[in-house]
């Protein structure tokens, strides 16, 4: 029970990375939210959890705004905010990704991390404590080719982890980042273009450990993070890769 009582909103929480997320924080004994572009698949979640949920575009400012709100109302207090949700474009060369998409990109997986501090950082400055854990990528630190904008994305997030920690420990707030490989989630065949054998044995072969991540793998580590036993870990961006970035 290392996350007793503690208050926490995991985006992109229905499915994949977000959902193991949000069932190790809850069998840790958080109380979760569980928000989602999906309401549906975020409600049905909520409902094995006991916890609470939220329909969020994490791009859109009021839709943010709405989600912080509806966690307070309900809760009381935020304690953890976890930046999970994201989107990649296709594999395929840069100059062939269409500005719709990088806009996409960029919008789900860096604005809304910029959102989300406008609504959550002055309730965490106001009680001098909370966490903020975003999910980026291995894709941040160690680039595949054709994922171009993506690996972008995700290394804007690592940075932009560094900087809010730096910010705001002084005000008791900590904030760090994973790094997820490639895992078994809805994002897995849009990471590799088609998901054959062939495929899924090249992804693999980067991997030291010889296996994807999965959501239980970020849900453990997202875990420690958050908790009490990482007070004095703020701005790391912990690799939960199987060796990938070595």
């Amino acid at each position: 029970m290392r996350l007793q009582d503690k208050v926490a909103i995991v985006t992109g929480g229905a499915s994949g990375f977000g959902e193991g997320i949000a069932r190790k924080f809850a069998a840790e004994g958080a109380k979760v939210m569980v928000a989602d572009i999906n309401a549906e698949g975020a409600e049905s979640l909520a409902e094995q959890l006991d916890a609470a949920s939220a329909r969020v575009d994490v791009a859109d400012a009021g839709s943010v705004k709405a989600m912080i709100e509806a966690a307070t109302e309900r809760f009381g207090h935020i304690d953890i905010l976890v930046n999970n949700a994201g989107v990649t474009h296709l594999p395929q060369p840069m100059e062939e990704v269409t500005e719709d998409d990088f806009d996409r990109v960029f919008a789900v997986n860096c604005k809304s991390v910029y959102l989300a501090a406008q609504s959550v950082v002055p309730l965490f400055k106001a009680q001098g404590s909370g966490v903020i854990l975003n999910v980026a990528s291995t894709a941040g630190v160690s680039p595949r080719p054709r994922l171009n904008w993506y690996n972008a994305s995700k290394g804007w997030m690592i940075t932009a982890t560094k900087a809010m920690a730096v910010e705001l420990a002084p005000d008791g707030v900590r904030v760090n980042a994973i790094n997820p490989v490639a895992g078994e989630t809805p994002l897995l065949k849009s990471f590799m273009g088609e998901d054959t054998p062939e495929r899924r044995a090249q992804f693999l072969s980067t991997i030291p450990i010889g296996r994807f991540s999965t959501p239980e793998d970020m849900g453990n580590a997202a875990c420690y993070l958050c908790s009490d036993e990482a007070s004095m870990v703020t701005g790391v961006c912990m690799e939960v890769d199987g060796g990938r970035c070595i």
